[in-house]
């Protein structure tokens, strides 16, 4: 009777081995999946492993005065399956790279040129509310964005900066904070954004209006 009624805790002990005996690196070399289109490794050439012009200046010239160029496995197909990509951030003077979250990566960022004025906000605390972390830094610096954090980067100066980023995925995905709070189709309801950010429910339509 015993021995019969440990079957149910023997059969979970086995589906989690099951679950976790898994090798904790890549299998092979590359390989092209993930949503991504698939590839006979025969027909692989090296332009699959190559992104070239990350060091060609990108236009400012919009709204936020900074432009993110991505090296995902989107651009660069052999990075497919390997967790890990690039991007470079072009900032105008007094330009802003908005408060963002990576849900699915840590960020490393480089400034290659310039001086940002950077920070994070930390998850909520144990104790109630939240962290803000901030610092400038300059030409030579490196920051680090912990996965999930809301961050941000700030051209304090009156000349063009750049960074070179590096993420911990090779698909970090990334939510810009305000333009998915009011610029999300279908919009989220006015009534709960009025009560969440307690303001007038003019002043939610109106910054709904913006994005």
């Amino acid at each position: 009777m015993a021995a019969r009624n440990m079957l149910p805790f023997i059969f979970v002990a086995l589906v989690f081995h099951v679950s976790y005996a898994t090798d904790p690196t890549q299998l092979q070399d590359f390989l092209f999946v993930n949503g991504l289109f698939c590839k006979n490794p025969m027909a692989v050439t090296l332009d699959d492993f190559i992104f070239q012009g990350i060091l060609t200046p990108r236009a400012t010239n919009n709204a936020q005065g900074s432009t993110v160029t991505p090296v995902s496995a989107t651009q660069l197909p052999g990075l497919n399956t390997l967790g890990i990509s690039m991007a470079r951030v072009d900032f105008g003077p007094r330009g802003l790279n908005p408060p963002h979250t990576h849900p699915r990566g840590t960020e490393v960022q480089t400034v290659l040129e310039g001086t940002l004025y950077v920070g994070f906000v930390t998850s909520n605390l144990a104790t109630g509310g939240n962290k803000f972390l901030s610092k400038i830094i300059t030409k030579g610096d490196i920051v680090v964005f912990p996965q999930g954090t809301i961050h941000f980067e700030f051209n304090i100066g009156n000349t063009p900066a750049v960074s070179l980023v590096s993420f911990s995925s090779q698909n970090p995905g990334v939510i810009t904070i305000a333009n998915a709070t009011f610029g999300s189709t279908p919009p989220i309801s006015v009534d709960v954004l009025s009560k969440a950010f307690q303001l007038d429910p003019k002043i939610i339509k109106y910054l709904q209006s913006t994005f």
